[in-house]
């Protein structure tokens, strides 16, 4: 682990960089290939709007992960995120246009865990299209 951000410059209260993340139908054939996770409700318009959905859905697991790139970009270091979970409150939307669909993500560290583990808990907060889509959702990071 080699973050880049010292335990001891940290307060809770602290805002970590907000970032956007473009979501195209590209980008959701791409992470079905590479997660193994073919379910047509996303890829298939047809499909998706006969079992009920608006349009085609972002895969959680391809929110989640973009979600969590503000912490990680922010430590420095992948490795530096000891846990990470989320509830799903709402799928991404991912029209069939140009503009596809954005994920907006914030976060801050809400509380230091340990001074010993130079632990830190970040929640974040992830939107898209003026709707959360992500609840619940927070990390611990281990600091340098």
């Amino acid at each position: 682990m080699t973050a880049k951000i010292s335990y001891d410059d940290v307060e809770v209260g602290t805002e970590l960089p907000a970032q956007t993340f473009p979501v195209s139908r590209a980008a959701l054939v791409r992470y079905a290939g590479a997660s193994g996770d073919f379910n047509p409700i996303h890829w298939n318009e047809k499909f998706a709007k006969e079992v009920g959905l608006p349009d085609v859905i972002a895969h959680g697991m391809f929110t989640m992960a973009s979600a969590i790139r503000v912490v990680t970009d922010w430590a420095g270091d992948p490795g530096a995120v000891t846990e990470y979970g989320v509830r799903f409150t709402r799928p991404v939307v991912v029209p069939n246009d140009e503009a596809g669909a954005v994920i907006e993500v914030g976060a801050k560290v809400a509380a230091k865990l340990s001074e010993e583990d130079r632990t830190v808990r970040v929640d974040l907060v992830a939107t898209s299209g003026g709707q959360k889509v992500l609840g619940m959702s927070r990390a611990v990071v281990r600091l340098a």
